[in-house]
C-alpha cells in the first residue's frame, strides 16, 4: 500500500460500546502487507504515527484530558515490521547472552513484546500513553507507575473513565484469567479501526508466516508454539476488541 490510508476516509464516529458493535459488521479490505507492517501507510501525528481517524480521535481525547491537568503523551505508536524485528532481535541477543536458552529467551520476550509481523502496532491504531505533565521515571512503562502511588495513577483513573467514549480501549487488561502478554495499563487501541483489522488479520495463515519468519530464534517456532502464541498472545485480549 503506497501513500494512502489503511482505510478509505469514513465519517463514522464511535462513541459508545453498543455502536462499536454495530461498526464491526463493516470489514474493509486490507492487504497482507498492511496487516504485517510491511506496507508504507500514510499516517498522522507529531512525535507519533496513527491512522487518520485514530489521530483525530486521539487529539479530541488529549484536549479533554488537558482540561483535567493531564498531558496525554504517546511514547510508542506505529511500528513497521523492520522496527519490530530490531526490537525482537535486540532482546533475543541480550537474553541468550545472559545465559537463557533460545526457547527461554523467546518465552521471556513474549511476556511484553511481539514476534515481528504479529504486532498490533503495525496497524497505526495502537499507542502507549503516559502523562507528559509528570516527571518521567527511568522506566515509564511499568505497571507500578500506573498504580495508586504511581506517577501515572491520575492518568489511569481518567483513562478508565473516559477513554472508551473516544473509541480507545485497553488491550491487555488485568483480568486474572487472561493469558498471553502481561497487563499493560499504558497500551490502548482505537477500536473502530483495530477490530476490523484483527478480523482481517485472522484470515492470514499465521502458522505459515511465522514458520517463514526470518528472525533470530524463528527455527524454534514449532507448530505447537505458534498455535499457543496465536491463541494466547494475539487473541486473548480485552473481549470488547474481538
Amino acid at each position: 500500500m503506497q501513500r494512502r490510508d489503511f482505510l478509505k476516509q469514513t465519517s463514522l464516529s464511535i462513541l459508545s460500546l453498543p455502536f462499536l458493535g454495530a461498526f464491526t459488521s463493516y470489514i474493509p479490505e486490507f492487504s497482507k502487507n498492511d496487516l504485517l507492517g510491511k506496507s508504507t501507510p500514510l499516517l498522522y501525528g507529531k512525535g507519533y504515527r496513527l491512522q487518520k481517524e485514530a489521530h483525530k480521535a486521539f487529539l479530541k481525547m488529549k484536549k479533554a484530558a488537558a482540561k483535567e491537568g493531564i498531558n496525554l503523551q504517546v511514547v510508542s505508536s506505529y511500528r513497521s515490521y523492520a522496527h519490530q524485528k530490531r526490537i525482537w532481535e535486540r532482546k533475543y541477543k541480550r537474553f541468550t547472552k545472559q545465559g537463557l536458552s533460545p526457547i527461554q529467551a523467546i518465552e521471556k520476550i513474549i511476556q511484553y513484546s511481539t514476534i515481528p509481523g504479529t504486532s498490533r502496532h503495525h496497524w497505526g491504531t495502537d499507542l502507549d500513553i503516559i502523562d507528559g505533565n509528570q516527571k518521567r521515571p527511568k522506566s515509564s512503562l511499568l505497571q507500578e507507575n500506573f498504580e495508586s502511588k504511581g506517577v501515572y495513577y491520575k492518568q489511569k483513573i481518567w483513562m478508565d473513565k473516559h477513554a472508551q467514549s473516544y473509541g480507545f480501549y485497553l488491550v491487555y487488561t488485568s483480568e486474572l484469567t487472561r493469558k498471553g502478554f502481561k497487563y499493560e495499563p499504558w497500551h490502548y487501541t482505537y477500536a473502530p479501526l483495530s477490530i476490523p483489522m484483527l478480523k482481517a488479520y485472522q484470515n492470514i495463515d499465521i502458522h505459515q508466516e511465522l514458520q517463514q519468519n526470518n528472525v533470530l530464534g524463528s527455527q524454534y517456532f514449532s507448530e505447537e508454539f505458534i498455535k499457543k502464541y496465536i491463541f494466547e498472545n494475539i487473541l486473548d485480549i480485552n473481549p470488547s476488541l474481538i
